[in-house]
């Protein structure tokens, strides 16, 4: 049973969504807020969803009486359109259904992510999840036993089941890849087992490593967190970017075998299941989901390795400007103008970033301004609460926004972003039905990344002193090295990691960070020197537990960057195009949607756009840095 997609970005330095720590004294060592410190009106109202737990439990009474309708449809799809009418709305309602009951018992999770109770919550849909899934596994199989000129038939005779008619071509499309009835089902009792890699590395992740304590740029002791990292990773003090490197990494190096036997576990999940589907490898098993060719994802790769001189460029520059004898992985981050750092409590860069997104319009501004005060967004860190930032909600709810605001820029830009996904699931559940409501992630990212590229256009446009354009121009090729390069070079890990397992080679800490190392000093060249206790960075990201599912932050920041020069210079009639767009959900794969709104992902013209903006970038970088 598949589920609305959650839109993530986490906490991994050199990516988006930073979180946020706020001290309050005990005695030397600042702590965290409890949730009940933050103010109502900056945390998510989780009670539209369900008014209590016993709302939501009786739901869940309701899901599973609904579950015998499925059993009850079984063996009757191909009897008349409108009993294969029947069964699909009832497949809709229970999946409708499961999302939200899923939505809140996961997010209330995430507010405390200790609570036994919410865990027991999570677990328990997980499971439920499961038994919804194994209920409905015979409807494909079942739905391609049906003679392709019977269900034309069905199509041409019943008007209501044209709504469905993507959908259904859809299943026909994968006939080779759906098993019969015994195996879905099979398969679909598997979930579980299937989700245990990303379930255990969540729990592990989130609840329980710890880093220890540090001294901070004051010199007094501070708990390390995820959020206070991302912080410490910008200081100009050289000592505490590498204390806080080196506590961070050093505490997953401490546990490398059991991390890479987890992370084996995963691409073993991922063999399995592509060799049940009769694919011939897992990434075209991934893939063949949402109708991407292979090449897009291998020619991605291939531009990128082809065009590696302007990092090289940049880091070298990194490295001249900071005054550093070597250059290490801990420096990748520091601001280069430190002096131009500013505070942006969160009030303050909410308007920035509306200000940013005028050229969308009011069509788009009207429901993005309502949502930042109706509950949508979560917005401080609180001891306990899930790390990093997300976009999640379901199709019979409100959008909603998971942040760890800490008032930096990137913060500003995680703000953008998220709201990007936010804003793209209020449309889409405004313009398509629920079959279409979960939308391509490969698209998805292109709606916030969009934001992201008009917010850095509508700060450009400014007329500031020369340091804060220095500042600002160094901001944005942190943006397209962290959403761009880095998320290319994750890509290329994930997927030199599969090819390996798919040979048979053992997957091993060992072997992952020999892995990681290799590509990570190519990414940067020979200026940069990575230390023992950097390789295994890998094992930090959590979306690597969502096979290959990075690489679309790099393809979708090329086609936002095609999407936001048209919006900025095409006017109203671009942003109409473009919110067209956002509704349309999932109603069509998603290279032709885009190619439809005028990018072409199938070519290799946005990425090398995207390289050759940010030689450029270089370029202007250069030249200030040489103007001080």
């Amino acid at each position: 049973m598949k589920t609305k997609n959650i839109h993530y970005v986490w906490p991994a330095a050199g990516a988006l969504g930073l979180a946020f720590a706020v001290a309050t004294q005990a005695q030397d060592v600042p702590k965290l807020r409890q949730r009940s410190d933050i103010e109502t009106s900056y945390k998510w109202r989780l009670e539209d969803i369900y008014a209590s737990d016993k709302a939501w439990e009786a739901d869940v009474a309701r899901l599973e009486a609904l579950l015998p309708r499925m059993t009850e449809c079984r063996g009757t799809l191909d009897d008349s359109a409108g009993k294969l009418l029947e069964a699909l709305r009832a497949r809709d309602e229970v999946g409708e259904l499961t999302d939200k009951l899923l939505v809140y018992a996961f997010m209330r999770r995430d507010e405390d992510t200790r609570s036994s109770v919410y865990q027991a919550m999570g677990e328990r849909m997980q499971r439920l999840t499961t038994q919804v899934g194994e209920a409905v596994a015979f409807m494909n199989p079942e739905i391609l036993e049906i003679a392709d000129e019977t269900l034309d038939r069905f199509l041409g005779g019943e008007p209501a089941l044209a709504l469905y008619r993507h959908a259904l071509d859809d299943i026909r499309r994968r006939r080779e890849h759906t098993l019969d009835t015994e195996k879905e089902e099979l398969l679909a009792m598997a979930g579980e087992l299937v989700r245990a890699p990303s379930n255990v590395y969540t729990l592990f992740n989130n609840a329980d490593i710890k880093y220890g304590t540090m001294k901070d740029d004051t010199g007094a002791d501070v708990e390390l967190t995820k959020g206070l990292f991302a912080r410490f990773l910008e200081s100009p003090d050289r000592r505490v970017r590498r204390e806080a490197f080196e506590k961070m990494n050093g505490a997953y190096a401490a546990l490398n075998n059991t991390l890479g036997a987890l992370m084996g576990a995963n691409i073993k999940k991922d063999i399995f299941l592509y060799r049940a589907r009769r694919y011939g490898s897992s990434l075209e098993a991934s893939l063949d989901r949402d109708r991407i060719p292979v090449s897009v994802y291998t020619n991605l790769v291939e531009a990128v390795n082809s065009n590696l001189d302007p990092l090289h460029r940049y880091a070298a520059l990194r490295k001249r400007i900071l005054g550093v004898d070597t250059l290490r992985v801990y420096d990748l981050f520091a601001p280069l103008v430190p002096e131009e750092k500013v505070d942006l409590p969160y009030d303050q860069a909410v308007k920035t970033v509306t200000e940013g997104l005028a050229p969308l319009g009011e069509e788009y501004l009207r429901p993005f301004r309502d949502g930042l005060t109706a509950g949508w967004i979560d917005v401080f860190e609180t001891e306990g609460k899930r790390a990093g930032a997300y976009s999640w909600g379901s199709y019979s709810t409100h959008p909603y926004v998971l942040l760890n605001h800490n008032n930096t820029l990137t913060d500003q830009f995680t703000i953008a972003h998220e709201m990007g996904h936010a804003m793209h699931t209020y449309f889409t559940r405004e313009g398509q039905p629920y079959v279409y409501s979960d939308y391509s992630t490969f698209v998805a990212e292109v709606a916030s990344t969009t934001n992201e590229a008009l917010l850095i256009k509508h700060l450009l446009k400014e007329e500031m002193p020369k340091s804060r354009r220095m500042y600002l121009i160094n901001y944005y090729l942190e943006q397209i090295r962290g959403t761009f390069y880095t998320q290319v070079l994750f890509a290329e890990f994930e997927l030199r990691a599969h090819e390996a397992a798919e040979k048979g080679e053992p997957v091993t800490g060992d072997a992952l960070n020999t892995l990681y190392r290799d590509i990570y000093q190519k990414y940067y060249g020979p200026v940069l020197v990575i230390d023992k206790v950097g390789e295994v960075a890998w094992s930090r990201v959590p979306h690597f537990y969502n096979s290959y599912y990075v690489f679309q932050y790099a393809t979708s920041y090329a086609a936002a960057t095609s999407m936001a020069r048209r919006i900025a210079d095409g006017g109203a009639p671009a942003a109409k195009g473009y919110i067209e767009f956002l509704k349309s959900g999932g109603s069509e794969y998603p290279v032709e949607l885009l190619q439809r709104s005028g990018v072409d992902l199938a070519s290799p013209k946005p990425v090398e756009d995207t390289i050759a903006l940010f030689a450029s970038l270089v370029d202007e970088m250069e030249k200030l840095a040489a103007e001080r």
